[in-house]
């Protein structure tokens, strides 16, 4: 298929995904996974069978068809290399050492028992300075890791989470549903007035709202600029997110956030939320959206995902009461603490301590690969 010589499907398909970015197409790293575990899954004998596997993975939008189209043919030329089914490697080829002067001469030790052992190759190590981002605490990152970090949060797989619609939608299945007698009678006067195919409808499936709150607090300075990146990108994503920031008040900034550029976003942000790195009231900032915003509509049947360390200079027991409020409206409460991939962390604090027995998922979001946790859990 190439002219590109590789003993490993995941260097095919890595290969390929570099070509796709290449040609402008925005390109997700798992998406190369994806295509790799395709190809294990399908094989290489066809092409039209890696062509379509490709096109599942790396087509985001209609306008990437003709660019992958023209990549593929371009990258793939016309012969594809056999890989067998099942496995993403093949058996790598045998490294040959290179010949030197100095081997030229010892030609004739090496071949008696008595001559120097030879040396083995030198193995080749390979370097990704994505996966060292994916595990590495946000805290630690640089100016530079922090804007990698915003490029590699857009291209997270975030998936909207579903939930059953009141509406009914035509069903594919006649085994189930209820009876649409009127797709029925339409479909017996193609066969002569014979109901020969009972026509049903099933309740559709709606996008669950998604309800971020961000804390923004000094405490939460090292963290709060990605979590903001991933509140973007998501609303970004998804139809139904609302976000909003917790420090000393409660602020809604979906519209802000609504932005295109993350860069311009963020700086609407901060505009909005005077109360950035500064206090944490988590209790009057949780009362404060439930009474303008949560208990009213925002909250019910939603997935809210409060993304704090936990830190409360109010009174824990109104964090208590408003968390308890908030879970009886919502369909979950994900809470995210960054401290909780620290070795040894117990949630030892007033506020995390209040607030924990009315969660249903307590997770770290501290790296990208929590990040990505975080999403599939919100999708669930």
């Amino acid at each position: 298929m190439s002219a590109t010589v590789t003993n490993d499907l995941a260097a095919l398909a890595t290969g390929f995904s570099r070509s796709l970015r290449a040609s402008g197409l925005d390109v997700a790293p798992s998406a190369s996974i994806d295509f790799a575990e395709a190809l294990a899954l399908l094989g290489t004998e066809r092409p039209e069978h890696v062509f379509w596997a490709g096109h599942a993975c790396f087509c985001r939008r209609a306008e990437d068809a003709e660019p992958y189209a023209e990549t593929f043919r371009a990258y793939f030329g016309h012969a594809a290399p056999i890989f067998p089914r099942g496995r993403l490697t093949t058996v790598p080829p045998v490294p040959v050492a290179r010949r030197s002067a100095v081997n030229d001469e010892d030609e004739t030790n090496r071949d008696s028992p008595e001559g120097p052992e030879q040396e083995r190759p030198p193995l080749s190590v390979a370097y990704s300075a994505v996966e060292v981002l994916r595990t590495k605490d946000f805290s630690l990152y640089s100016e530079d890791e922090l804007a990698e970090a915003g490029r590699l949060i857009a291209r997270l797989r975030l998936r909207a989470p579903m939930r059953r619609g009141r509406r009914l939608e035509a069903a594919r299945d006649s085994s189930r549903g209820v009876l649409d007698v009127r797709r029925t009678l339409q479909r017996a006067l193609t066969s002569g007035g014979d109901p020969a195919r009972l026509m049903r409808r099933v309740r559709g499936a709606r996008e669950r709202r998604v309800v971020l709150l961000l804390d923004v607090s000094g405490s939460m300075g090292s963290y709060a600029r990605t979590m903001l990146r991933f509140a973007h990108a998501t609303i970004i994503a998804q139809r139904r997110v609302e976000a909003f920031t917790l420090g000393t008040r409660c602020t809604r900034v979906t519209r802000q956030l609504s932005w295109r550029d993350p860069d311009a976003a963020l700086a609407r942000v901060a505009s909005a939320a005077p109360d950035l790195e500064g206090g944490t009231r988590l209790g009057e900032c949780l009362y404060q959206f439930n009474e303008s915003w949560g208990l009213g509509g925002i909250a019910r049947g939603a997935i809210v995902v409060l993304i704090s360390d936990g830190w409360d200079r109010g009174d824990t027991s109104v964090l208590a009461a408003q968390m308890a409020r908030l879970a009886y409206v919502a369909h979950r409460v994900i809470w995210v603490n960054p401290l909780k991939a620290s070795l040894g962390y117990e949630p030892l604090v007033r506020g995390m301590a209040a607030a924990l027995p009315f969660t249903d998922e307590f997770l770290s979001g501290n790296s990208l690969e929590a990040l990505d946790e975080l999403a599939q859990v919100i999708s669930r």
